[in-house]
């Protein structure tokens, strides 16, 4: 079974590096759809439906970035939730989705990571994998020659494995160490966290905000599926 991914979308120029990552999540064989989150439905009929097309027309634009093959195979969410995190976690277990995939903060310098607000409430006790792209993904090659994995003491190796997975199913190697060009940092959850939960140490964590290289942080114990055949249906 592939993995399903969920890329949060919202049209802004970050945005499209989550879309990036969400492609060579794609390019290893996941199931990828994208999702925006309205907060407030408009109470007057018309206007709702007005809100309504004008963000399936955004999420039509994030669409055309994966390329004109994705176009009838991506699926696309328009939810309506207060909060963002909350919305895409909802979306996410009704879907059975593996990983939530957002940008940097939009302050972020090229290159570089850094966990905005959504994927921050995810990645405190959430059940689905974040993934975080650099700033300026976009605006490469997006492509993963080099994977590292980073598991905590005493956990069951799912990171060194869902690395292992995704580096198989796009011809990359594993590295041992971080650094050294790496294009994916897989990053494990403590090994005492709620099995099936996500639960970051402070090294982790400061590891995560240091990385100039996409990110995915994995649950305690759940090993991410990679190598089927590349699919972007949701």
């Amino acid at each position: 079974m592939s993995a399903k991914i969920i890329v949060s979308y919202d049209g802004t120029a970050n945005e499209n590096d989550a879309v990036a990552l969400g492609g060579i999540f794609a390019r290893a064989g996941a199931e990828v759809s994208l999702a925006y989150v309205r907060h407030v439905p408009e109470s007057d009929p018309d206007r709702e439906n007005l809100a309504q097309k004008e963000a399936q027309e955004l999420l039509e634009r994030g669409v055309t970035l994966l390329g004109d093959a994705a176009k009838a195979q991506v699926g696309r969410h328009v939810i309506t939730d207060r909060s963002t995190p909350e919305g895409l976690r909802a979306l996410a277990e009704v879907h059975g989705a593996d990983v939530i995939v957002f940008c940097s903060d939009s302050h972020t310098a090229k290159g570089h990571v850094s966990i905005g607000n959504s994927a921050q409430r995810l990645l405190e006790g959430g059940r689905t994998a974040i993934a975080i792209a650099p700033a300026g993904l976009a605006d490469t090659q997006a492509s993963v020659s080099k994977v590292v994995a980073v598991g905590e003491a005493g956990s069951d190796g799912n990171a060194e494995a869902t690395a292992q997975a995704i580096a198989s199913a796009l011809g990359a190697t594993v590295a041992p160490v971080v650094g050294d060009g790496a294009d994916l940092l897989v990053i494990g959850s403590r090994a005492d966290a709620k099995q099936g939960h996500i639960g970051l140490s402070s090294a982790a964590t400061h590891l995560i905000e240091n990385s100039t290289s996409a990110v995915v942080v994995v649950p305690n114990g759940v090993t991410l599926p990679f190598g089927s055949t590349p699919s972007l249906v949701a």
